[in-house]
């Protein structure tokens, strides 16, 4: 990052400083991949500390120090307001889940709260304003470009469009650039037309082998850039027309395509990528990494992989540290971090405890530069809003820790296929013990260890309303419908259920909150 773009950075913590005298703030860092939950977390989270919810794990909540919490009018009136209201009408109201975000927006809690100490209680103030901002997850994978150079990531790009999960998907585009020699030797190399012409065709080609990369691999891929997946209010913008090019066109002429690629690449940083995480990650204080790791499991070791690197790269790009107010003057450090696996409540609580050790495997890395920073970190297995509730059913003479709830439309479990209206009791399988062996390439287990995994992770699904039993495939999950839920005389649906969401924030909040 230049020079200027820190001196901004700090004059943004100056002012931030400065307004915190008369109304704290504390920023909180949603952060996670495409489909993670970040907006299902912010929504629940709010939801909760307004509405009065049960969140017996978050003190200053439970005990009643907090008197008011409300939504109210954040001062950068430039980024659109969180829809919160429109989110818990989803969750609530028709039962979805709501729509992937594609752009950013924020929102402001207002707390006022008794703190514990007289100390605080006389000289600082009783009240807290809660940042949050969302923001699409494929933008996040932008912040690994920030300090790479056009040629790293050309040729970054191509090792992983030639990987066997790739390969398929980035046959045409890798063709096609193979090709530009071609179209360079047949007309002029400086003609700016023709130039932008190729350009264009680079670009369409390589933006849709990224579509269909992400289609098929999910969003546990570090694909970039993100703004090509979700380009928001940059649809057909002339600053998302680069693509990778082969090194064997490397080139220092200023008039030739891999100058042309090379500036729009740095522009693409400097204008989108820099702003984006000098406005919002580089003002953070709290942060939360939300990750779907049951849908990697789903997908198996390769794409556990995926997720460990796509992580630990992302973080690479923020900053912990420990919290001294006058460093954070001007250079803001993030003193505690979670990282919390989501869609806990697709799981028996009997695995949780597999699911926590597995998220901490995956995040080892990337948790021992925290560390070293002098950040506190935590792992947990959450779920924002609870869909599904637990059971024990007796098949054939054996308990089965079961699930009980109503999966989405389309879902399936084998030959299975669920309609969203009608209620089931599914055994989503166990962990195995030997998580290790999830991370191993699938030749590289033996027979045995594979057996006995199968073994341990068997799934099976009950039908409430008949009883017949299917045995499933190991390591399969399904979305489930939101709960329905009574509502007060107001109206207000009550209290949104979750699993651990009252864990993760007196760990973020319960501090400040003292």
């Amino acid at each position: 990052m230049k020079l200027f773009d820190e001196v901004r950075i700090a004059t943004s913590n100056l002012t931030d400083f400065a307004s915190d005298l008369a109304e704290p703030t504390l920023r909180l860092g949603v952060t996670g991949l495409a489909r993670a939950g970040k907006t299902i977390f912010i929504s629940s989270s709010l939801h909760n500390i307004i509405h009065g919810g049960r969140l017996p794990r978050f003190e200053a909540h439970a005990t009643g120090r907090i008197g008011t919490a409300e939504i109210s009018p954040h001062p950068d009136t430039l980024i659109p307001r969180f829809r919160y209201e429109d989110h818990i009408a989803d969750l609530t109201d028709t039962r979805v889940w709501p729509s992937s975000t594609s752009r950013t927006s924020q929102v402001r809690l207002s707390l006022r709260y008794q703190s514990k100490g007289s100390f605080k209680r006389t000289f600082q103030s009783d009240r807290l304003a809660l940042d949050i901002v969302d923001y699409p997850g494929e933008w996040l994978l932008d912040l690994t470009l920030m300090d790479q150079d056009y040629r790293t990531w050309s040729a970054r790009s191509f090792k992983q469009a030639n990987k066997p999960l790739y390969k398929t998907h980035s046959h045409q585009w890798r063709a096609f650039a193979e090709g530009i020699h071609g179209k360079l030797d047949t007309q002029l190399q400086g003609d700016e037309p023709v130039l932008e012409t190729i350009a264009r065709e680079t670009t369409n080609n390589f933006t849709a082998y990224l579509l269909e990369a992400k289609k098929a691999r999910g969003a546990y891929a570090l694909l970039t850039p993100g703004r090509f997946l979700m380009p928001g209010d940059l649809q057909d913008s002339p600053a998302l027309t680069f693509a990778p090019l082969p090194d064997d066109l490397f080139s220092k002429d200023r008039k030739s395509l891999w100058a042309m690629m090379e500036r729009r690449f740095e522009a693409y940083k400097n204008s989108i990528i820099v702003p984006f995480y000098r406005d919002h990650f580089a003002r953070l204080d709290r942060q939360i990494v939300l990750i779907d790791l049951l849908a990697a499991l789903n997908e198996g070791p390769e794409t556990l992989a995926e997720l460990e690197e796509t992580i630990t790269e992302i973080l690479r790009a923020f900053r912990p540290g420990s919290r001294f107010w006058l460093r954070n003057l001007v250079s803001r450090r993030i003193d505690k971090i979670l990282f919390a696996a989501t869609k806990a409540d697709h799981l028996h609580h009997t695995s949780h405890d597999r699911l926590e050790r597995i998220l901490n495997r995956l995040v080892e890395r990337a948790a021992q530069r925290l560390e070293s920073a002098g950040a506190d970190y935590e792992t947990m297995a959450i779920a924002a809003v609870r869909a599904t509730r637990e059971a024990t059913l007796n098949v054939d003479g054996e308990d089965l820790p079961s699930l009980v709830g109503i999966p989405m439309a389309g879902e399936s479990l084998g030959e299975d296929e669920f309609d969203g209206i009608s209620e089931f009791a599914l055994f989503p399988g166990d962990l195995p013990t030997n998580f290790e062996s999830l991370f191993e390439p699938v030749d590289s287990i033996s027979q045995k260890e594979s057996n006995t995994r199968d073994e341990e992770t068997s799934s099976k699904a009950i039908s409430v309303s008949a009883p017949p039993l299917h045995f499933k495939d190991p390591l399969r999950f399904v979305r489930f419908r939101p709960p329905e839920l009574d509502k007060s005389s107001s109206g207000t649906a009550l209290s949104l259920p979750h699993i651990r969401l009252d864990r993760a924030l007196e760990f973020l909040l319960g501090d400040i909150l003292k």
